[in-house]
């Protein structure tokens, strides 16, 4: 299975979803978790009050998530998670090392 995670370092998962201007994408079989790609993108949140929903920047990340269907980050907003459900990006809220989170939320996906 597919897990895209926001981090600032590649070691842990440290990075607001409306932060993350790239994604670390692991494959995670068995006990084994593999980082097979980074998708890089233009960041969701602005900080832009008029403007607080980015629907065309939220489809362009998942777009290229491309076969990724889950989402691993330190925070998220209620309305880009919802946003992100309705697309079919399941979030999750995690923090601390990446290989060990993502090996424990795999036995409950």
């Amino acid at each position: 299975m597919l897990i895209a995670v926001a981090s600032r370092d590649g070691r842990e998962i440290n990075q607001h979803f409306g932060h993350a201007e790239r994604f670390l994408v692991y494959d995670v079989n068995g006990t084994e978790v593999k980082l097979v790609d980074e998708k890089k993108f233009e960041r969701y949140c602005t900080y832009d009050q008029g403007h607080p929903l980015r629907a065309p920047v939220l489809r362009a990340i998942v777009d290229s998530l491309g076969e990724c269907h889950t989402v691993v980050c330190a925070q998220i907003g209620q309305g880009p998670q919802m946003e992100l459900e309705q697309l079919g990006i399941e979030t999750f809220v995690a923090d601390g090392p990446i290989k060990p989170t993502l090996m424990e939320l795999a036995k409950l996906l």
